[in-house]
């Protein structure tokens, strides 16, 4: 027994001193991993290995302050994740920063740290602008797009309004596919965070087709992932952010990405700034969804 209780000190202590080297892996090697998105609200790909969004140019930015904080030339690499192993990739080192649009929950903070919120979501319903459909209750009996590794549909479910509604789940393997569920007929509705709802239909064939209705299902915190039990990496990440908040960046690139033409069609996602991500930037915090629904 003691021998066992040796070994699992040894790999707990092997795995913190790895965890907590991330400055210096990066020095050392002159590399950063950023996990990237392929069709997500605030990090997607317009081909060719090109990855653009409001949290691709935030984790740009932090980048430019490790570099200066360094002192050296970090090249980045792209790894290209999804709602599913998202948080694998980041646990056993492969990414550096997930720079996707991950959700800060309680669950997930026993795995992974997260830097202060630079997104607040809202997670909504979109469908078919002739579909008739406009609240919760009218999903009864419907089937419902949501994307494999997402807590959106788990959300659904809960939601007080849900109670007897009963509707069949499909499973997209990324956004990209879900929004696809929903456009061919096979999903009457796609359940998600209301900027990834907002992103698929600005970039779709026909926007007008599309409709996001009913009611706000759940307030998340979204930021940039990275491992846990590293604090100096966490305080480097945190300190851009912050400095990016007061400097008016932050609401430069808000702007930037939801209320200007945006790549690959040129089309406005036209997402004012809400008033919970203004007050997550006027006191910078790393709180889960927990601490959102108490309120």
């Amino acid at each position: 027994m003691k021998k066992v209780l040796l070994v699992a000190a040894l790999l707990a202590s092997v795995s913190a001193v790895q965890a907590q080297d991330t400055l210096k892996k990066i020095k050392d090697s002159g590399t950063i991993t950023m996990g990237v998105r392929e069709s997500s609200g605030l990090s997607y790909t317009i081909g060719d290995g090109k990855y653009v969004g409001y949290h691709i140019d935030v984790c740009e930015h932090v980048i430019a302050d490790l570099r200066k904080q360094l002192g050296g030339k970090i090249e980045v690499k792209y790894q290209p994740v999804t709602s599913a192993n998202r948080i694998p990739l980041t646990v056993n080192g492969t990414v550096d920063l997930e720079c996707g649009s991950t959700t800060n929950n309680a669950a997930r903070q026993k795995d992974v740290a997260f830097a202060v919120t630079t997104y607040v979501e809202e997670v909504r319903i979109a469908v078919k602008a002739n579909s008739g459909i406009t609240a919760i209750n009218q999903l009864n009996g419907k089937t419902v797009a949501t994307t494999t590794g997402t807590t959106s549909v788990q959300t659904l479910r809960k939601h007080e309004r849900a109670s007897g509604v009963d509707f069949k789940e499909v499973f997209g393997k990324d956004h990209a596919d879900s929004f696809l569920l929903l456009d061919s007929g096979r999903a009457d509705a796609f359940v998600m965070d209301g900027s990834i709802l907002a992103k698929n239909i600005a970039t779709s064939k026909n926007p007008a087709d599309f409709r996001i209705v009913g009611e706000v299902l759940s307030v998340e915190p979204i930021a940039i992932m990275m491992r846990k039990d590293d604090p100096a990496f966490k305080k480097a990440v945190d300190d851009s952010i912050k400095g990016m908040m007061k400097s008016g960046e932050l609401a430069k690139l808000y702007d930037k990405w939801f209320m200007q033409p945006i790549p690959p069609t040129n089309t406005k996602i036209g997402l004012p700034l809400s008033a919970a991500t203004k007050d997550a930037w006027a006191n910078p915090n790393d709180k889960p969804m927990e601490d959102y629904a108490k309120k």
